[in-house]
């Protein structure tokens, strides 16, 4: 007769906990779909064609800086600086168009270079300078919001405008650039493409290649990464670069959609990018940052903002409907999950 002793007992999984595993994993997206389906039947201009590319347009924005952020999470770090960064990018476009009269590919190259530029330096203090991330990142954020202003004496930076030197600005924007926020493929607006592009890209490199699970290997127990021959400071700054990427390409859209160098351009995005990637981890149980999740998360703020503001709240009332939703979020992850949420500084 063989010998069963060694055989471990099956675990067996009561009915609660059944019930709260699935709460846990489709308890977000039932959010969701009661929040969409209560403001359309409520307000039935609010599931038109129209107002759903509207919220998707309007979502894009946070969701890349979201996206940005999740790379930084990812690895166990926050980049605190993704919204000065976004700032950056916005007058650093307009200032290449209105100040120099160059074309919008400029203006998109000087961006993204800014962007890497950021990324690394950043990278730098974390990991060559071995300052914790959320303090390198906080010290590069006051950085970005006072140096970006110097060069424009403080002003928003508009077509036609008297420079700091007394003459008036020689250029505009360049038609073809505000079309990265005002036009569209058919019916879908061109920052909807984008958004949906790079939540793609992101869900296939973190997912399917080698990569993402490195990045998820050192955010989860960087010591462990370390001692089985994962470059981790490498890797660690990789994801900075990316975030700070991610930041740049949000702000080439916002300064497309605003039409001018704004100076309080990305004061609020932090907070925002920061909230949807926290909803992101959340979705389906995952309990770790992820694209969809991001995604998903600027979807449900930008339904509830919309939601609200066709029904007449007033705007102070934004501020404590998102908290709710990042705090409903949470509390999928971190109260009712038997898995509890993969966050780990890597510091």
């Amino acid at each position: 007769m063989a010998d069963t002793s060694a055989i471990p007992a099956p675990v067996r999984i009561s009915g609660a906990d059944r019930a709260r595993d699935i709460i846990v994993k489709y308890g977000f997206l039932a959010v969701t779909v009661l929040a969409f389906a209560f403001f359309a039947i409520t307000e039935p201009a609010f599931a038109t064609t129209n107002s759903m590319f509207s919220m998707l347009k309007f979502a894009s924005v946070t969701a890349i800086l979201g996206l940005g952020v999740m790379f930084s999470m990812i690895v166990g770090g926050l980049d605190l600086s993704i919204g000065s960064v976004a700032g950056l990018s916005v007058q650093l476009a307009a200032m290449t168009m209105v100040f120099y009269n160059l074309t919008a590919g400029m203006a998109i190259t000087f961006v993204l270079v800014a962007g890497v530029l950021v990324g690394l330096l950043n990278a730098f203090l974390i990991v060559v300078c071995k300052i914790p991330d959320l303090l390198a990142t906080l010290g590069m954020m006051f950085v970005i919001q006072g140096a970006k202003m110097i060069p424009v004496s403080g002003q928003s930076v508009s077509s036609g405008m008297t420079m700091p030197d007394g003459t008036t600005a020689p250029g505009k924007f360049d038609p073809a650039f505000l079309l990265i926020d005002r036009g569209t493929v058919g019916p879908v607006p061109i920052p909807v493409i984008v958004m949906l592009v790079l939540v793609t890209a992101c869900w296939f490199i973190l997912t399917k290649t080698s990569w993402g699970r490195i990045l998820y290997a050192i955010g989860a127990n960087p010591e462990a990464a370390r001692l089985s021959g994962i470059r981790v400071g490498f890797h660690r700054g990789a994801a900075y670069v990316v975030s700070s990427v991610f930041a740049s390409v949000a702000g080439i859209i916002l300064v497309a959609r605003i039409g001018q160098g704004d100076v309080n351009a990305g004061a609020s995005s932090l907070l925002e990018a920061v909230a949807v990637a926290l909803v992101g981890t959340s979705v389906l149980g995952l309990n770790k940052p992820n694209a969809w999740g991001t995604l998903l998360g600027a979807v449900l703020v930008v339904i509830v903002l919309t939601g609200m503001t066709m029904m007449g709240f007033e705007y102070y009332y934004q501020d404590t409907a998102k908290g709710l939703v990042v705090i409903v979020a949470l509390l999928f992850s971190f109260t009712l999950s038997r898995k509890k949420a993969r966050y780990t500084p890597a510091t």
